[in-house]
């Protein structure tokens, strides 16, 4: 660990962002002894958990003018991680049996992960810290290493500038959607919609419908579309050769290959050599990375979806440590990594701990960017950790002096995968990791129920 030797300080710090990220940030830049002031757009915390039936004025999200919609929760998502796992180490996600309103699946439905957010913000007295309804306008570094922050809250008198020692960016990424790029497209006559528009089947009843894309979304939106769409093609370039055509368990669904190209009198071809005409193309295609409020004078820059030059997906070198961003790596377990993330900034502004000179952080990013080129893997994958996730958040615990994550976090991990793999359509609700279920809440034991203490 890189202890520092400066005194200990207390900085004014600006968290931008109440979902999970922005909460855990403020909880650990608190307990640190650091000024907190939290801005959310929204009215409540939660961030993306924050389900609205509401959607954007343009279903693809592209037009610049569009209105725009923060959460993309549909109406019956499930979490694809058990609550086990998925909770802050310190403030686990324990199921209160004794609430009828609450949900205690294993694999909880949406609101019940808002529910856990608030309670945890509500047992910090994190609420307290937010300014709801306040939205950033503009953050940009002043003289002496500050910022200024520009924000208007709605229904009041213009914008408000404030002067802070550090910023900790946490507005989330599945906001601005990435869409495929089809040739053709232009003059082809059905309609586009993005699955961060996408909240229940209904729309889609009778059509035929192309899904794009191979991730968890796309899984779930389309067996919830087959019960109701005429027929549902899943174009995927994850999808192997042998299961391409129609899927076994279902009269209306087939598997392709990525589509070649789309065309005026409404088909859409594949590069397997298929052909459908279809009524609807829905892209569940992933997100950007976005700050329009961020201005660094091209310090920080998101090029193909990589959000950098970052020192360890955290801080840019040449602004740190009063820049830093939680919560950008995907493919990984959020919040506990969110919570080492939140500590390793909040002690580095407190100088208990230290970073590397400049110099060695910008070797450190060239020889993290040239290994990614080298083994083939795109600018756009730079933050997904996947299997590397618990070698990082081990590295981030050793330096804030904490203990590295538990085996059974971990295997538990490996084994959902397995599970989600040999059961897609039922691992939530069967498995066969009840001794890992047990290690964890033997080590949730040393949290009373949720009652850890706020200080």
């Amino acid at each position: 660990m890189q202890l520092a030797l400066n005194p200990l300080a207390s900085r004014q710090v600006a968290v931008i962002g109440a979902g999970a990220g922005g909460l855990v940030a403020a909880r650990e830049l608190w307990r640190e002894g650091h000024k907190v002031v939290v801005f959310e757009r929204g009215d409540q915390v939660g961030g993306t958990w924050v389900y609205t039936p509401k959607v954007e004025s343009d279903p693809l999200g592209l037009h610049p003018d569009r209105t725009t919609v923060h959460s993309s929760m549909y109406q019956s998502l499930r979490t694809n991680l058990p609550r086990e796992s998925m909770g802050f180490r310190d403030y686990p996600f324990v199921a209160k049996e004794e609430d009828e309103e609450r949900d205690p699946r294993r694999f909880p439905g949406h609101r019940e992960v808002l529910r856990y957010l608030k309670d945890f913000a509500s047992e910090f007295g994190i609420s307290e810290i937010v300014r709801f309804e306040t939205e950033v306008m503009v953050v940009d570094s002043v003289e002496g290493g500050k910022w200024k922050v520009k924000s208007k809250s709605k229904g009041g008198d213009g914008v408000h500038d404030e002067i802070y020692d550090a910023v900790v960016v946490c507005n989330g990424h599945y906001t601005e959607p990435r869409i495929a790029e089809i040739p053709g497209i232009n003059t082809w006559k059905g309609k586009q919609f993005h699955s961060h528009n996408y909240r229940n089947p209904e729309p889609f009843r009778d059509q035929v419908v192309i899904l794009i894309g191979g991730a968890a979304s796309s899984a779930d939106i389309s067996r919830e579309l087959a019960g109701v769409a005429k027929e549902v093609h899943i174009a995927s370039r994850s999808i192997a050769d042998e299961a391409i055509g129609k899927q076994p368990s279902y009269d209306n669904m087939w598997l392709h290959s990525m589509i070649k190209s789309a065309h005026d009198d409404g088909s859409v071809a594949f590069q397997d050599g298929s052909v459908v005409v279809a009524d609807i193309i829905l892209h569940c295609t992933g997100y950007k990375y976005d700050f329009p409020f961020l201005e660094t004078n091209g310090i920080v820059t998101v090029d193909d979806n990589r959000v950098g030059p970052l020192y360890k997906h955290v801080f840019p070198p040449a602004l740190a440590p009063s820049l830093s961003f939680v919560g950008l790596p995907w493919k990984v377990v959020p919040f506990p990594q969110f919570e080492l993330q939140s500590k390793w900034i909040a002690g580095l502004l407190s100088n208990r701990i230290a970073l590397p000179s400049k110099e060695e952080m910008m070797e450190d990013i060239k020889a993290f960017y040239s290994l990614l080129e080298a083994s083939g893997i795109p600018k756009r994958y730079t933050h997904n950790l996947g299997d590397c996730q618990f070698e990082y958040n081990d590295w981030l615990a050793a330096l804030c002096g904490c203990p590295v994550s538990e085996e059974w976090r971990k295997k538990m991990y490996l084994e959902v995968s397995k599970n989600k793999h040999a059961r897609p359509e039922t691992y939530r609700d069967e498995w066969e990791d009840d001794h890992l279920v047990l290690q964890a809440h033997e080590d949730f034991k040393k949290y009373t129920l949720n009652g850890v203490t706020k200080k």
